[in-house]
């Protein structure tokens, strides 16, 4: 997954270099497509139990407010 994600990244690179409306156009959508992954993985382990703090924690970041598991 990581060395997708690097893959994506450079052509993005290139691509805001020659087309940098469509770069932006194609940020947009991964910014859109990744929030809500993250809150569907994010759910995910709240349904598994942990916490909204274990959760942020594990991830190495920290527990944004209002944010919870509920």
């Amino acid at each position: 997954m990581a060395a997708l994600l690097v893959e994506m990244a450079a052509r993005l690179n290139v691509t805001a270099e020659d087309a940098p409306l469509a770069a932006l156009r194609a940020a947009g959508v991964l910014e859109r497509m990744a929030a809500r992954v993250g809150r569907e993985a994010a759910g995910a382990l709240c349904d598994d139990g942990l916490s909204a703090e274990a959760v942020a924690s594990r991830v190495g970041t920290t527990f944004p407010r209002p944010w919870s598991c509920s």
